[in-house]
């Protein structure tokens, strides 16, 4: 029996809040939902504050949000990360602008 696509959400938002919003609130940063995409299972991520342009933000999110959403909430099978690029105007830093960045 499949879920429906806004319970999934809730559940997502709800392990984002709980399980993870503090811990990077206390590095100055926050990750926020985007979207999920039923047919892949890739939810997409906001970070913003100091999370953005964050050289740790693609490890925290491999190997902490997304092992953690993948437990809490099977359906996911990933994440992406989108940076907020407004963080630098917000006096977050370190911030990278996209095109400044080795990819």
């Amino acid at each position: 029996m499949s879920r429906e696509h806004d319970e999934i959400v809730k559940d997502i938002k709800t392990v984002l809040e709980e399980k993870v919003a503090q811990n990077v609130a206390a590095h100055n940063g926050s990750i926020g939902f985007i979207e999920f995409a039923m047919d892949t299972g890739v939810a997409t991520l906001k970070l913003s504050g100091a999370c953005s342009g964050c050289a740790m933000s693609q490890r925290t999110l491999k190997e902490g949000v997304e092992r953690l959403l993948k437990h809490y909430v099977p359906e996911v099978n990933g994440i992406v990360g989108e940076d907020d690029e407004k963080a630098a105007e917000q006096g977050y830093t370190p911030f990278i602008p996209k095109a400044e960045r080795d990819v």
